[in-house]
C-alpha cells in the first residue's frame, strides 16, 4: 500500500515521542542489557516467536531483493547476524555484505556463524553515527533494532545516507496486531507471558525481555513510521504488516537523482 500522511498518524507520531522518552534507550544501558542475553539471544528468538522469526527474514528477502548490480548490502543493528546471513546465502558471492552492531558480544556470536572465507563482514558500528560514506549501498537494512536507537530519525538519516541513490532501505520491525480476537491473545503473551519465559530462560538481572514489549508500544508504526521515512528523503515508502501484524516491512527508495 502507497504511504499518505494523515491526522490520525501524526497524533500517534506525537504520542508515540512523549512516551519515548520515558524509556531509557541511551547507548550504555541499550549495549549492557543486549550484552546479558547474547549467549541465548538466537534460542529466545526462535523459541518466542515459535521460529517465525525466520519466515520474516525469508519475506524480508524477497519483498527487498538483492541489487542486480551486485551493489554492496549493509545490516544495521545486525545483532548475531541472523539477516545478513540470509541475504549472504542468497549473494553466493554476487554481493559483498557487511553488518553494523554497537553491542560486541552480539558480533561475537554472528563471527561464529559466519562461513569462512566469504564476503560477508561483521563490525562495531553505531547506527545514528555510521563509519562509511555517503551512497555506499544499494540495500540497507535493520531488522528489530531500529527502536532500540536512542534517536529514531538519526537512524533513518543514517540509513538513507549511506544507501546509494536509487537503492532501497528496508526496515523490519514489530507491530501491534489489531485483528480481533487475536490482538488480544497476542497482547496477552507479549506483554505477561514472554516477558516472564524470556527472563526465565535467558537469566537477564535487568529484565531485558519486559524492555521489549514496552519499547514495541512506545516505537511508532505503520502510518507513522512511514512519515518518518518520507520526512528523512526516502520516496515511495510503502508498508507491508505480516503474520496479522506482529511485525511490519517498511520499504524506501532513496532518489535517483
Amino acid at each position: 500500500m502507497t504511504i499518505k500522511s494523515d491526522q490520525k498518524s501524526a497524533n500517534f507520531l506525537n504520542s508515540a515521542d512523549k512516551r519515548q522518552n520515558s524509556l531509557d534507550k541511551s547507548q550504555p544501558k541499550i549495549q549492557a542489557m543486549f550484552a546479558a542475553i547474547a549467549h541465548r539471544y538466537d534460542f529466545l528468538n526462535h523459541l518466542l516467536s515459535m521460529n517465525v522469526d525466520r519466515y520474516w527474514r525469508w519475506r524480508t528477502t524477497h519483498l527487498a531483493p538483492l541489487p542486480n548490480d551486485g551493489s554492496p548490502v549493509l545490516d544495521t543493528c545486525t545483532g548475531t547476524g541472523d539477516l545478513a546471513l540470509t541475504y549472504h546465502k542468497l549473494a553466493k558471492g554476487r554481493n559483498r555484505l557487511v553488518g553494523t552492531d554497537f553491542c560486541f558480544p552480539m558480533l561475537e556470536r554472528a563471527q561464529v556463524k559466519k562461513p569462512a572465507r566469504s564476503g560477508l563482514d561483521f563490525m562495531m558500528a553505531d547506527t545514528m553515527r555510521l563509519p562509511f560514506p555517503d551512497s555506499q549501498f544499494g540495500l540497507v537494512t535493520v531488522a528489530f533494532g531500529l527502536r532500540n536507537v536512542a534517536d529514531t530519525d538519526a537512524g533513518i538519516r543514517e540509513l538513507a545516507r549511506v544507501c546509494k541513490p536509487g537503492g532501497t532501505v528496508a526496515v523490519l520491525e514489530f507491530s501491534s496486531p489489531r485483528l480481533w480476537p487475536f490482538s488480544w491473545f497476542y497482547r496477552l503473551y507479549f506483554k505477561h507471558i514472554l516477558p516472564r519465559i524470556g527472563q526465565l530462560v535467558s537469566g537477564s538481572k535487568d529484565f531485558a525481555y519486559g524492555y521489549l514489549p514496552a519499547s514495541v508500544a512506545t516505537f511508532p508504526e505503520r502510518q507513522a513510521l512511514a512519515d518518518r521515512m518520507t520526512a528523512s528523503g526516502l520516496q515511495s515508502v510503502r508498508y507491508h504488516p505480516l503474520t496479522l501484524g506482529i511485525a511490519t516491512l517498511y520499504l524506501g527508495k532513496k532518489s535517483p537523482n
